[in-house]
């Protein structure tokens, strides 16, 4: 995984983890051993779910860039059915509070969609790759490199 890539990705995922931590303390405090299980359930599914996300797409981006679009809105939406099955697995648990899940889980993903973008606009990703200079020098002069 190139370096801009495993930034972008650790930029995502401490401060989503820091907010998990936030959550579980709070979640704690107000319902207990449950809820602070619950809060911890959240972050992980969201740092699992969009950490894998994100590698996937920048690997579809890298190898398949003209399916970039396409694949991220299918990401998306897969990412959603998956969630939208955990949750129907797991509604009626009793294994964690059901509100400090769901709560933490929208926290989370906020956090992680703002510290994204953030790491994107601080990154410096060239939109073009940039020729070598033997390869220019090997076209000026028609030989092969």
């Amino acid at each position: 995984m190139p370096t801009n890539d495993v930034r972008i990705l650790l930029n995502s995922a401490v401060p989503t983890a820091a907010a998990g931590v936030i959550a579980a303390v709070i979640s704690g405090v107000v319902s207990g051993g449950k809820g602070a299980l619950g809060a911890a359930v959240g972050v992980l599914v969201v740092i699992l779910f969009m950490g894998v996300g994100l590698t996937v797409l920048q690997r579809t981006a890298k190898s398949l860039p003209h399916l970039f679009q396409a694949m991220g809105l299918m990401l998306y939406t897969a990412q959603l059915l998956l969630l939208l099955v955990f949750l129907a697995v797991f509604k009626d648990t009793t294994l964690f509070n059901p509100k400090a899940f769901g709560f933490t889980l929208l926290a989370a993903t906020l956090v992680w969609i703002a510290a994204q973008a953030r790491a994107y606009m601080k990154a410096k990703i060239l939109y073009v790759e940039p020729e070598s200079s033997t390869a220019g020098k090997a076209e000026k002069t028609g030989s092969s490199a």
